[in-house]
């Protein structure tokens, strides 16, 4: 029988989570122009469904300029009405709705949003395909300004939590990094200097949604690159915001959007099917320099957990651990050492409705392969393609 512990409620900030378990935050693939379609609002629906406590939109850019390319949802005002048809629909099932909200910085694909992007210091970037000019402390503020007006926008579309985007090299991930931010002003230095950012947007989100609803952080641990924000910055970092008192929770992460995305990913480089997904010039890039952008790393369960500890030790707020958890005695491990909460994304491509099959005893463990062939299947929808080949099938009712 399954330990009892991850099926029981746990308080969020101003919520109480029905169980432990956390959709982690996926990009969706079925947001043509920024439109909420209903395949995203069923996506999550499904999730809510199938006994997750908590579903996480991705990615909502918090400004035109945040967008990671044209097909991103941008979280303002015109939105509202469509987002309030997705938290409706998941709070129908039980469950609670949370908004990822970010700006991409080197990671925005200017040339999709026909605008420019921001970077801590002046660099080239592949994603942005270009030269990224270093942000003014003016245009800092302004983002600053998005962040909380967003927030305040979440909360008008019924969303019962925000996660501030600080990983994966996103703005404030870039910023944190001594290796991308090479400024000298309040945003740049020492650790402290470079943390400004991140603490300045989760108190201006703090402001903008008070007790409302729970703000959480996407937090990278490790970025995976040389020279790039790892424990010895990333630890004193999280001690900031945790003193700062506007985070209600962590979710640890790690790896680069920009430099080394397999790093939050693990399993086998699908570099057929990336190449395939891709427009021929872009394929053809891949083909010869592929293997430079996608390192590949062994998958292991909970494989995120090693560095996760040294944040469990140097914290007591709330954390969720992240990474590869596809096993109910992993997530039940988890909460034996301290995290509150369990976020899972593959698992539940494969499973929408993992958690209530581990909390009906029916198995312990997931049917994710780790094949990350799910990973070049964000151009045209994100799915598992296992999944979908099973419920092509007629009489089929293994999915």
């Amino acid at each position: 029988m399954a330990s009892q512990s991850v099926f029981e409620p746990v308080p969020l900030g101003p919520l109480v989570l029905k169980n432990r378990f956390v959709k982690a935050a996926t990009f969706e693939g079925v947001m043509p122009r920024g439109e909420v379609s209903d395949a995203l609002i069923d996506f999550h629906a499904e999730v809510a469904g199938g006994g997750a406590a908590m579903t996480t939109v991705a990615y909502c850019a918090v400004s035109p300029g945040g967008r990671v390319h044209r097909d991103t949802v941008v979280l303002d005002h015109t939105g509202v009405a469509a987002l309030r048809r997705l938290t409706d629909a998941v709070h129908a099932h039980g469950a609670l709705a949370c908004a990822q909200i970010g700006h991409a910085g080197l990671v925005a694909n200017t040339l999709s949003n026909r605008m420019p992007t921001l970077a801590p210091s002046t660099r080239l970037s592949a994603p942005a395909m270009g030269l990224v000019r270093r942000a003014s402390p003016e245009q800092l503020d302004t983002v600053i300004a998005d962040f909380g007006t967003a927030a305040a926008h979440a909360v008008d579309c019924g969303f019962d939590a925000v996660e501030i985007h600080m990983g994966h090299g996103y703005l404030i991930s870039s910023f944190f990094s001594p290796n991308l931010n090479r400024r000298s002003d309040r945003y740049g230095g020492d650790r402290v200097r470079r943390a400004e950012l991140g603490r300045r947007v989760a108190e201006r989100v703090r402001l903008a949604v008070g007790d409302r609803i729970a703000v959480t952080a996407k937090f990278n641990m490790d970025d995976g690159v040389r020279g790039g924000f790892w424990l010895t910055d990333s630890l004193p970092t999280a001690q900031l915001l945790e003193s700062d008192g506007h985070v209600d929770a962590l979710q640890l992460t790690g790896g680069s959007s920009l430099l080394n995305p397999m790093y939050y990913f693990r399993g086998d480089v699908p570099m057929a099917e990336f190449i395939a997904s891709q427009p021929r010039a872009v394929g053809l890039g891949l083909r010869l320099i592929g293997h430079r952008l996608f390192r590949s790393y062994p998958f292991e369960e909970a494989f995120f957990l090693p560095l996760a500890r040294q944040f469990r030790e140097a914290l007591s707020m709330p954390l969720m651990l992240l990474g590869g958890i596809n096993r109910l005695d992993a997530a039940e491990a988890a909460v034996a050492e301290g995290f509150e909460f369990v976020a899972m994304a593959r698992a539940l491509l494969r499973e929408p409705d993992l958690v209530d099959t581990f909390a009906r005893g029916e198995r312990d463990a997931g049917r994710c392969i780790h094949c990350m062939k799910c990973m070049p299947t964000v151009y045209s929808g994100t799915e598992c393609v296992v999944r979908s080949a099973l419920r092509d099938q007629p009489n089929s009712s293994s999915v």
